[in-house]
């Protein structure tokens, strides 16, 4: 997958598998909550989309951090904010706006990988 805007050297972050799969899932919420109802413009449509994209925005302010406490707060953080997608997730399903699966599907492989790269931080150094 292709990310635009790549002209400067300094986001290394982009080469974390962690962030490309999280980017991933903010292009899928984007594209999903298109459905949705007008009437979830500003309450639904809103939230889910603001949550997935503090994952990979956080999994990128973490990355630049200098110390192991500061990264897996930033982490973490990223780690909360996919959860709350994931509720937003099951909700839209069951306000019948469309099946959620493959999405709750990449939520769980994120989360995973998250989950990995926070023990390898704290277990180095």
């Amino acid at each position: 997958m292709s990310y635009r805007g790549q002209a400067s050297g300094d986001a290394e972050f982009r080469e974390l598998k962690v962030w490309q799969k999280a980017h991933e899932l903010v292009l899928l919420i984007y594209k999903y909550s298109e459905r949705f109802p007008k009437t979830e413009t500003y309450c639904l449509v809103t939230q889910l989309r603001r949550a997935s994209i503090s994952v990979p925005a956080n999994i990128a302010e973490g990355y630049k951090k200098k110390g192991k406490a500061d990264k897996l707060r930033f982490f973490n953080i990223a780690q909360g904010s996919l959860q709350e997608v994931h509720y937003y997730l099951i909700l839209a399903e069951d306000l019948t706006y469309g099946p959620s699966g493959d999405m709750l599907e990449v939520v769980d492989h994120v989360e995973r990988m998250l989950e990995a790269y926070c023990q390898g931080i704290a277990r180095n150094r």
